[in-house]
């Protein structure tokens, strides 16, 4: 069978894991270990709140992880991790072979998601752009 490299972005109870973001990862890393997959790339991604509660649940911590591992596993290591108590929800991707290497350099990128996301306060003005990051264009607004 062929090994591929998996992006799994979990979603993790903000209330459970409460600051011990390192053990409940570690959890994940172990049902990942005992099913022979490579760990590549393992990181918290974003704390935020959710759109709409998931589980009852109205904040989450993002953990994104990277993987190695031959695609006959992929099924046990859902439902292993279907067990875990911190986990709310998850989601598989296989990568494409040819992006291995972007997405893995971008996950391991420390600076990345603040590339992204600015904070509202924070930063304020970017330069004059007409943009808002949370907001779309600035037509015609006097908040600044």
């Amino acid at each position: 069978m062929a090994v591929n490299v998996y992006e799994c972005m979990f979603l993790l109870d903000s209330n459970k894991v409460a600051g011990d973001v390192p053990a409940a990862a570690q959890q994940i890393h172990t049902v990942l270990e005992r099913n022979q997959a490579e760990i590549l790339a393992s990181r918290p991604w974003d704390e935020r709140r959710l759109a709409y509660p998931v589980k009852g649940q109205k904040k989450g911590l993002y953990y994104l992880i990277y993987f190695r591992v031959e695609g006959k596993t992929v099924l046990n290591i859902e439902r292993d991790l279907e067990l875990n108590e911190f986990i709310i929800r998850s989601l598989f991707l296989r990568v494409d072979p040819k992006h291995v290497e972007t997405m893995l350099a971008i996950a391991r990128d420390e600076h990345a998601l603040a590339l992204q996301v600015v904070p509202e306060g924070e930063g304020g003005d970017m330069g004059g752009d007409d943009m808002d990051m949370h907001r779309g264009p600035r037509r015609g607004r006097r908040d600044d």
